[in-house]
């Protein structure tokens, strides 16, 4: 059997790179596009980089050369920006990525002729849903982080709807953990490497809101880690190139479970063993109660199921911050 082509987008990042690494225990080859704006190159040692930014029309004859060049079979596209607080100031700049760059990409896609396409979603789509959320709940995105998202899915139903693409979206809940110390996430926006990272540095962690109508009172929300989540993708890619008649489907990738800021965070200090307790203080403006995923679709489609639980997620993160993962 001839050994598939993925071209990953942003597979230097923290998702990118776990992706890659479950490609390659499942067959694949792969080939990386990155700006390296917050990619580690080190993370993808040895494979086929090409250094570009997808924003730039520019990008689209390269990436097409690169996609020719090396065989492309398939295309992942992470690459985007994901800070929803920046893109409540910036959101000329996520749309100009997380849209023009979706466009790009695309574009390029249709002159190298690779149809097989997954999309990395978010569950910000579902705006201020409250409660469990299947993918039939309505989209309603509150921030330009989320609308620039489902942006790319109705482009990306669009084009599989006259054939001219097999894609799938995957919308991510709160993504955490790590398979090794490289691929440990350096950002700080989500809940557990913001909280770990403030234990790390001797600062006690927030809880913004502690009168949530939840059972402990703080917002509750799902968490996948990015393991099973990279998994998700190769399920995904599967079932599309396993299917000549795919279009365009959406999955919400979770556990199914909810746990509230309070039980994060009592998990995060005991696995770090801090004496730090958290701090209570205001709600954020645009935090809903609880949103949690209703995975049924991708487990009955696709086989897919979480093998991941908090405790690891947790852990994990804590080992890859400290370097000891």
């Amino acid at each position: 059997m001839e050994t598939m082509t993925c071209l990953v987008t942003g597979g230097a990042g923290y998702i990118g790179s776990h992706i890659i690494a479950s490609l390659t225990a499942h067959g694949y080859r792969s080939v990386v596009v990155d700006d390296l704006s917050t990619g580690v190159e080190a993370r993808i040692a040895g494979l086929p980089l090409l250094v570009a930014d997808i924003s730039d029309p520019a990008s689209i004859e390269t990436l097409t050369a690169f996609m020719r060049d090396h065989g492309v079979t398939s295309i992942i596209h992470t690459a985007a920006h994901k800070s929803v607080p920046e893109s409540m100031v910036n959101p000329l700049g996520y749309y100009r990525v997380n849209v023009g760059g979706t466009i790009n990409v695309l574009r390029a896609a249709e002159a190298a002729q690779v149809s097989a396409f997954v999309f990395s979603g978010t569950a910000a789509v579902y705006g201020m849903a409250d409660g469990r959320v299947t993918e039939e709940s309505p989209t309603t995105p509150i921030n330009p982080y989320g609308e620039s998202k489902l942006a790319g899915e109705q482009l990306l139903a669009d084009l599989g709807r006259i054939g001219a693409l097999r894609a799938t979206s995957l919308r991510y809940f709160n993504v955490a953990g790590t398979g090794s110390t490289l691929g440990a996430d350096n950002g700080a926006t989500n809940l557990i490497p913001q909280a770990l990272r403030r234990i790390s540095q001797g600062v006690s962690p927030e809880i913004y809101g502690s009168d949530y109508p939840t059972p402990d009172g703080t917002c509750v929300r799902d968490y996948i880690h990015v393991v099973d989540l990279a998994e998700a993708h190769i399920a995904a890619l599967a079932a599309i190139e396993a299917d000549p008649t795919w279009s365009f489907r959406v999955f919400n990738v979770g556990t199914g479970t909810g746990y509230s800021v309070r039980e994060v965070l009592d998990l995060a200090i005991e696995v770090s063993e801090t004496s730090l307790g958290y701090r209570l203080v205001d709600r954020r403006p645009g935090d809903p109660a609880s949103i949690v995923a209703d995975p049924q679709r991708i487990t009955h489609e696709l086989g897919w199921s979480a093998s991941h639980n908090l405790r690891d997620m947790v852990s994990s993160a804590w080992n890859g911050m400290t370097g000891t993962a």
